[in-house]
């Protein structure tokens, strides 16, 4: 009975200081929303005049006014909403395709530049990315890649490949050599015993590098500011930051409504693929051996 009020005590102070934690966030994000929807700059925490005039972008091309002159006008959002969910698909691809073939081959394969393999892959993960800014300006317009989303989802993807590598090889690392041995011993090859006896054991280290991707894609900003410059290939992080206003001007119940947009479809992501983060596990890395 002692026992059972003490673990009581200890998850009510548990929740009491995560619920503590979390209130600012949630109060920030709730005062977001509420913005949106207000008329004037919101004070408090309930708009003094409630409009649907700053979602005005969801009906068609927004622009920004002053008096008669108008201040910026915009893309639709519906093909920055496209451009932004190409890009993240495109590095969510591009980095589990490669991460599984490559953690594999680094796990289970012993070959001379292995070692120096997996060293690479750590000094490239140190680089900050606004370090790589000039050389990867020069790569991109070299291929005829600047100014094109397809651009940004290879340099977004080959900075956080390293991640995924490491990753992967350790969910890799986990397996027992006896249960892939046993699959080749009754005749599969070797992608079928990938595919079939591998995958569905680490699948929870794929679903975590796929939803890692998607966000790190979909939230990308710097990038796409400095590679995507024409309209037609803006994604929903330019859009924000177009939100944000010309000569000082910035109608900030639009920004605000902008802001939500983008936070809602990857906000929904994150709710219904959560459970298969809280499953991973990202033990057992053996590095070099």
């Amino acid at each position: 009975m002692i026992k059972i009020k003490n673990d009581t005590f200890r998850n009510i102070l548990i929740y009491l200081f995560l619920t503590l934690l979390a209130l600012p966030i949630f109060y920030g994000y709730s005062k977001l929303i509420m913005s949106s929807f207000s008329k004037y700059t919101l004070k408090g925490f309930i708009p003094d005049e409630f409009t649907l005039s700053n979602w005005r972008f969801l009906t068609g091309a927004a622009r920004t006014t002053t008096g008669f002159y108008v201040i910026a006008a915009y893309p639709s959002i519906y093909s920055c909403f496209l451009n932004t969910l190409y890009l993240a698909l495109g590095v969510t691809i591009l980095v589990t395709v490669i991460s599984i073939l490559v953690g594999y081959m680094l796990s289970r394969f012993k070959f001379w530049a292995r070692s120096t393999i997996l060293a690479s892959t750590l000094i490239l993960h140190s680089f900050p990315a606004v370090s790589l800014m000039i050389g990867l300006y020069y790569v991109l317009n070299n291929f005829n890649l600047l100014d094109r989303v397809l651009g940004v989802i290879l340099a977004k993807g080959g900075l956080f490949l390293p991640f995924g590598i490491w990753v992967m090889k350790g969910f890799f690392d986990e397996i027992p050599w006896d249960i892939e041995m046993s699959s080749l011993i009754d005749g599969a090859t070797r992608i079928q015993t990938l595919y079939k006896v591998l995958f569905p054991i680490v699948f929870p280290g794929i679903a975590a590098i796929s939803i890692l991707s998607f966000i790190q894609g979909w939230s990308e900003y710097l990038f796409v500011y400095t590679f995507l410059r024409s309209s037609g290939t803006w994604t929903l992080s330019s859009y924000v930051v177009g939100a944000l206003g010309e000569l000082g001007v910035t109608d900030y119940g639009f920004l605000h409504a902008v802001s939500v947009f983008y936070m809602f479809p990857v906000l929904i992501f994150f709710i219904f693929t959560q459970k298969h983060l809280m499953r991973v596990s990202v033990g057992g890395m053996k590095g070099g051996r």
